[in-house]
């Protein structure tokens, strides 16, 4: 579906360009965006880079696994309908370390392995889980300690401190996150009463 209202935009806005005599404004557009597109990936690949090597440093010194030990609980209780040793919960802490660390590349495998692990638990049926709703609902607000793609960015348009939005990322995800497991929560309890 996203790819039909994706070339649908397109198509109406090329149609747009053409009877408005925009279509040297569109070209330069396009080009300048493929430029700019370019830049900000070198940028990203190198930060990533660097995040994801210090990731796999962190996680042979055993400081993800302290992490992953000191998340379990937490987990746990988001989670109870998942087992603490089943191999969901292990993709789940491995999701929400690479999203503390900014990661989110990194983190998505992670969160589809989740998924379907969870899917697995739920029967295979094609209605969401609470665990699968309740993951999905934390992997998107995220609590962000390093926020490597958005200094990453900075860091492309020569930031004069790129770092300085660290404070404030941890404030807001922090609020984010506690925002979506209190709505998480509500609205399962609230179909819990109707039943």
């Amino acid at each position: 579906m996203i790819n039909i209202i994706w070339v649908t935009m397109l198509v109406i806005g090329l149609i747009f360009a053409g009877i408005n005599g925009k279509m040297p404004e569109v070209n330069e557009a396009i080009f300048a965006g493929a430029k700019d597109a370019v830049t900000i990936c070198f940028g990203l690949i190198s930060i990533l880079v660097f995040w994801l090597g210090m990731m796999k440093i962190a996680q042979s010194a055993g400081l993800l696994d302290g992490l992953a030990k000191l998340l379990r609980p937490i987990a746990t209780r988001l989670f109870p309908e998942v087992p603490s040793n089943h191999p969901a919960m292990g993709y789940i802490l491995s999701n929400m370390t690479a999203n503390m660390f900014g990661l989110g590349n990194a983190a998505t495998p992670m969160g589809i392995k989740a998924m379907q692990e969870l899917r697995r638990l739920n029967g295979d049926r094609d209605e969401a889980s609470r665990s699968m709703i309740t993951l999905l609902a934390i992997n998107t607000a995220s609590i962000t300690l390093i926020p490597t793609t958005v200094i990453s960015i900075r860091m492309t348009y020569d930031s004069v401190s790129p770092t300085e939005i660290v404070g404030t990322t941890i404030l807001a995800t922090f609020c984010s996150t506690v925002g979506a497991i209190l709505i998480d929560r509500y609205f399962y309890y609230r179909r819990m009463r109707r039943r």
